[in-house]
């Protein structure tokens, strides 16, 4: 059975960095894509990031390409998050996917597994 934890979020500051990770268990994870969403008070869940297990190609959403870097540890099935330049605008719930194959993908109904969310607070 796939575990996805997430750890890391808080508070901070705009302008400051944070850096989520999320421990994945359960299977090998060769085969699959993992991505990072965000779902903020009232909105839908949307795409931050995706990185490729195996390979490490990375894709961003807009909103965050040049502040936010995905990537893996597959010594310790690791996704972490580093987010840098954080606005009042990142204020959301975080969460990590797995998506079996490793084609990356911005879709939320592509992803098979969800971990329970980390909280950012980024105040202004």
């Amino acid at each position: 059975q796939v575990q996805l934890v997430e750890s890391g979020g808080g508070l901070v500051q705009a302008g400051g960095s944070l850096r989520l990770s999320c421990a994945a268990s359960g299977r090998t994870f060769s085969n699959y894509a993992m991505g990072w969403f965000r779902q903020a008070p009232g909105k839908e869940r949307e795409f931050v990031a995706v990185i490729n297990w195996s390979g490490g190609s990375t894709g961003y959403a807009d909103s965050v390409k040049g502040r936010f870097t995905v990537s893996r540890d597959t010594a310790k099935n690791t996704l972490n998050l580093q987010m840098n330049s954080l606005k009042p605008e990142d204020t959301a719930v975080y969460y990590c996917a797995a998506k079996y194959g490793p084609v990356l993908s911005s879709a939320r109904q592509s992803y098979n597994y969800w971990g329970q969310g980390t909280q950012v607070t980024v105040s202004s």
